[in-house]
């Protein structure tokens, strides 16, 4: 599957992606090799090809030059730059476009202006790429508080919208904590596929998360990681491996806008009860990127780009259902 990205930030849907596929292949080599001891001989090459190819980026939109540094040092794709400039016929086909488009229009932090500031108004930017392309499906992802602005007429207006570009439709807010980070962080998920098309059978996702992200296994440390500053208190770990935060082990949602202050937590220790700002490597882990993902940025631009990222481990469940 080909597609393309828009407000790709540091790809962190590319990276979810990739991933998904990942997991499919660990998957079905597992199931070939339960059959292999089922039956005493291995699957022919036919049944193991059935299992797809990689999907690949035909290219990105970012105009942001940290976030692109970032995204350049991991993907090798083109950069189509700034939206409002992208020429849609020029573009390569592709099957599935995605993107988190600005979220501070209508998110509760902000001002909500919703389409009345001009982040708002880029959503149309990328109605006018799918009424253009016709991709067969599309995902996109926002805050929560999309839903409810301007008594919902705003979100009635987006759906609308696709709706009369022969999209059928589905949503469902999902929140990163369920999907083995740490993170409360709830962010409404519009899948859409092309009337006439095959409709992927995405929602519902289990609110409890048991079905979701294997990859918790893993037993991700999101704190008491080895720093330069005596005066960092370690932590606890929970039974699941995560690093105790905030309130009810979790970590509040990772701000948009960056800086130190939006970014200190209280530590739940029964022993310890200082405050001190989580490490990038501790924001990288609660969105799902590996360690040092952002590294090469000054600590201020690693919490922004962090911010504005989409949660990796939310896009490779998602994924895995295309």
């Amino acid at each position: 599957m080909k597609y393309l990205s828009l407000f790709s930030g540091i790809g962190g849907f590319e990276l979810g992606i990739q991933q998904a596929y990942e997991d499919i292949i660990s998957e079905k080599q597992i199931q070939i090799q339960r059959d292999k001891s089922r039956n005493g001989t291995m699957p022919n090459n036919k049944s193991r090809s059935k299992y797809g190819k990689p999907s690949v980026c035909v290219g990105y939109s970012e105009i942001d030059k940290y976030a692109i540094q970032i995204y350049e040092k991991h993907f090798n794709h083109k950069n189509y730059g700034d939206i409002t400039k992208i020429i849609a016929k020029e573009l390569p086909d592709f099957d599935l476009i995605v993107g988190g488009f600005p979220c501070q229009s209508f998110s509760i932090a902000g001002k909500r202006l919703g389409f009345k500031d001009t982040r708002g108004t880029l959503f149309f930017d990328i109605a006018r790429i799918i009424k253009e392309k016709r991709p067969k499906y599309l995902l996109l992802e926002n805050v929560k508080g999309l839903l409810s602005h301007d008594d919902g007429n705003t979100f009635r207006t987006i759906l609308s919208t696709l709706t009369e570009m022969g999209y059928d439709l589905q949503w469902q807010v999902l929140n990163s904590k369920n999907f083995g980070v740490p993170q409360n962080r709830e962010r409404v998920f519009i899948i859409g596929h092309l009337r006439g098309t095959a409709r992927p059978k995405v929602f519902p996702f289990g609110e409890t998360g048991k079905e979701n992200n294997k990859r918790s296994e893993r037993k991700i440390r999101v704190i008491n990681q080895q720093t330069r500053s005596k005066d960092r208190p370690s932590l606890k770990y929970s039974s699941g491996g995560f690093g105790m935060l905030c309130k009810d082990d979790e970590a509040f949602c990772l701000p948009t806008t960056g800086g130190s202050g939006q970014f200190i937590q209280r530590l739940n220790s029964p022993k310890d009860s200082k405050i001190r700002r989580l490490t990038p490597i501790e924001c990288e882990r609660l969105q799902g990127f590996p360690d040092n993902w952002t590294e090469g940025l000054s600590d201020t631009q690693r919490y922004k780009t962090l911010g504005n990222a989409v949660t990796v481990n939310v896009i490779r469940e998602i994924a895995k259902r295309y």
